[in-house]
C-alpha cells in the first residue's frame, strides 16, 4: 500500500515546534535586551571627552550593536511571525513550493518558510530578475 504525501503537521508536531520558538523567543528577547543594555552604556561621552581613537572604536561599537540589535529585531518578529502561522494552520508548509518543510529542517531553524529547495529556487529568481 503506498503511503500517502503528509501535507501539512499533526497538532502534537505543531505543539513541538511551538516549543521549540518560544524558547528561542526568551533567549531572542534576553540577547534584545542585553544589547540595548550595551547601547545605553556605550556614548554619552564628547569629543573634547575622549582622544580621537577612544571616539572611534566607541563609534564602531554602537555601530556594530546598532546592527546586531537590529538583526535580533528581525528574528523575533520572523520567530512571531512563525507563532502565528502555527496558530493559522500553515506552519511548515513552503510558501514558495508548497511541499512540507521537513522536520530536521524546521528544528534547526524554525521560523523558515521554505524548504531548502524553495530556498534555492527563491535565489534563482532573484539573481535572474
Amino acid at each position: 500500500m503506498e503511503e500517502k504525501e503528509k501535507h501539512f503537521y499533526s497538532k502534537v508536531e505543531l505543539e513541538e515546534f511551538k516549543e521549540i520558538i518560544l524558547a528561542k523567543l526568551e533567549e531572542a528577547l534576553a540577547e534584545k535586551q542585553r544589547l540595548s543594555e550595551s547601547l545605553k552604556n556605550v556614548g554619552g561621552g564628547s569629543v573634547d571627552s575622549f582622544n580621537i581613537t577612544e571616539f572611534g572604536n566607541e563609534s564602531q561599537e554602537k555601530e556594530q550593536n546598532e546592527i546586531l540589535l537590529a538583526r535580533q529585531n528581525k528574528f523575533i518578529i520572523n520567530l512571531k511571525n512563525a507563532l502565528i502561522r502555527i496558530e493559522n494552520g500553515t506552519y511548515g508548509i513552503c510558501k514558495d513550493t508548497g511541499k512540507l518543510i521537513p522536520k530536521e529542517r524546521l528544528r534547526l531553524v524554525p521560523h523558515t518558510q521554505n524548504t531548502v529547495e524553495g530556498k534555492a529556487n527563491h535565489i534563482i529568481k532573484e539573481r535572474t530578475e
